[in-house]
């Protein structure tokens, strides 16, 4: 009998391992205190074994305030509203004072989250105290009490226990090194190579720079030019938006490719990146770039991996991924100037590639079918909405920025064709009905640029820059007083430019010759 205690002790902590799949959460030095965890059982989510001859059932008090000190820190560790603890104690004999009023009831922490319940084994109530443990769990432990326990039955019971508990915590831990990151590093340098081809080009806040490299510009989309869905997750615009998505990247780029493998991870970056991209194409009209889409889809993928294998998740990930997601939203939705349609658009897209390939070494082919089915509709639904002209994909920043880049090239045809038909839609600006008169000036349309300039300075009366066109009208017209009426109004609003000035003593030589 003289091994008795501590074989029951191991014996109930097999039981509790191999049968009802408890996890360790914690194990003293000397192998005496073990706590095992299973928040899927709502009767017993911990329970704590303690091997120790009883003496007073003062201490026993203690001991049950202390295990629901510490109940409540795992509480806070596993993220739970309340804590059921199903505290056993084994021990030669029972106090030797009153102690059974102490563990009749559950005892409640001080904030009531977490519940205590208790059961002594001793050697005279083994049989009885093994039973409620039985009850409980709902299942059968194999024990003879009548026979005698050697130092070798508590050792091979201890190492049959532990080794399954490594075992199964290891292959647990296994499933998140399925893959060694490469396509992360790889997308990593890829970006910041990008974005000093940016900088050396013209900038990478440069609205010209960025189109040109391939920034998502809904316009040139409609056009057909549809590699902007995919070179946008590559771009940056300027030097804090690289950091902190190679920062983000560097972090759950890592995670997700080695719990999904290369492969898969290559597919949910790229998937998400563009499912960013059209969510941004259709629902903001703004020039945008960024991997923020493709690292919001890593995020998808995680919250897969948690409706997948939520156990596994909620244990290891869960908590710090969904408080982080939300700090990313809620910036997204408070914060002007981020677009949270991409953000939103590569979280989706994460999650369903996830779904059309699961975890690794994993099937189903119904479930992964239905994902690669709905994902492919939404996708083409999008793309068909996008293009059908019912969306207001365009606003006037994004014509006027494209009229500016055929300018530039001196395409003025173009550019005046794409601000005229704007214009039948919506009323333009003044700096749209300005820019539309300089391309009507360059294309010899002088009336219909005169026109438009005299819009402008009566919605803007501080566009200098319009009254000087007008006094060059004027000017090429010969009608000298009206060309120094508007040349004199665009020095007054901006006395420091020199071609004003230049252009109005211009204007009052040829008056005076004349006179």
């Amino acid at each position: 009998m003289a091994f008795l205690e501590e074989y029951l002790f191991w014996k109930v902590a097999e039981f509790l391992i191999v049968k009802k799949e408890y996890r360790i959460l914690q194990i003293s030095q000397e192998h005496g205190e073990l706590w095992l965890e299973r928040t899927e059982n709502k009767h017993s989510q911990v329970v704590r074994l303690l091997h120790y001859n009883l003496d007073w059932s003062n201490w026993l008090l203690r001991d049950i305030g202390m295990t629901a000190e510490n109940g409540d820190r795992i509480r806070r560790k596993l993220a739970k509203g309340d804590l059921k603890i199903l505290s056993l104690y084994f021990s030669a004999y029972p106090p030797v004072d009153d102690y059974e009023f102490r563990i009749a009831e559950p005892t409640l922490s001080e904030n009531g989250k977490v519940t205590v319940e208790s059961i002594l084994v001793d050697r005279a109530n083994a049989s009885e105290a093994l039973s409620k443990i039985e009850n409980r769990f709902d299942g059968q432990i194999d024990i003879e009490l009548a026979g005698e326990f050697s130092v070798d039955d508590v050792e091979s019971t201890k190492r049959n226990a532990l080794s399954k508990a490594v075992g199964r915590a290891k292959e647990e831990q296994s499933v998140f090194n399925y893959g060694k990151p490469f396509f992360t590093y790889l997308f990593i340098a890829v970006q910041v190579l990008m974005f000093l081809a940016l900088e050396a080009a013209g900038g990478s806040t440069d609205t010209s720079t960025l189109i040109k490299f391939g920034a998502k510009f809904n316009p040139l989309i409609l056009e057909g030019e549809w590699w902007r869905f995919f070179t946008p997750i590559i771009i940056h615009i300027g030097l804090l938006h690289l950091f902190m998505n190679t920062l983000a990247l560097y972090y759950l780029g890592t995670m997700v490719e080695r719990l999904y493998g290369n492969l898969r991870f290559l597919f949910i970056y790229i998937i998400s990146g563009f499912s960013g991209v059209l969510a941004s194409f259709i629902f903001s009209p703004n020039l945008s770039a960024g991997a923020s889409g493709a690292i919001f889809g890593c995020f998808g993928a995680l919250l897969y991996f948690g409706v997948a294998k939520p156990r596994l998740f909620w244990r290891t990930l869960g908590l710090n991924i969904l408080v982080v997601l939300g700090i990313n939203l809620a910036f997204g939705f408070t914060i002007p100037g981020i677009d949270n349609a991409g953000h939103i658009g590569g979280l989706v897209g994460g999650f369903a590639t996830a779904g059309i390939f699961h975890l690794p070494k994993k099937k189903r082919p119904m479930l992964q079918g239905a994902f690669l089915v709905v994902s492919v509709a939404v996708i083409v639904l999008s793309l068909q909405y996008g293009f059908s002209g019912k969306a207001n994909l365009v606003d006037e920043r994004s014509v006027l920025v494209l009229a500016q880049q055929h300018v530039k090239a001196e395409e003025y045809e173009q550019a005046n064709k794409l601000l005229t038909d704007f214009r039948q839609q919506e009323r333009l600006s003044a700096e749209s009905l300005f820019m539309l008169s300089y391309t009507e000036i360059k294309l010899g349309r002088l009336e219909n640029a005169k026109s438009n300039l005299l819009q402008v300075i009566e919605m803007a009366p501080d566009f200098h820059e319009a009254y000087y066109n007008l006094a060059l009208i004027y000017f090429d017209e010969k009608s000298l007083k009206e060309a120094k009426t508007y040349a004199e109004k665009a020095v007054e609003l901006n006395p420091g430019q020199e071609s004003y000035r230049t252009t109005l003593e211009q204007i009052n030589r040829y008056l005076e010759e004349a006179a």
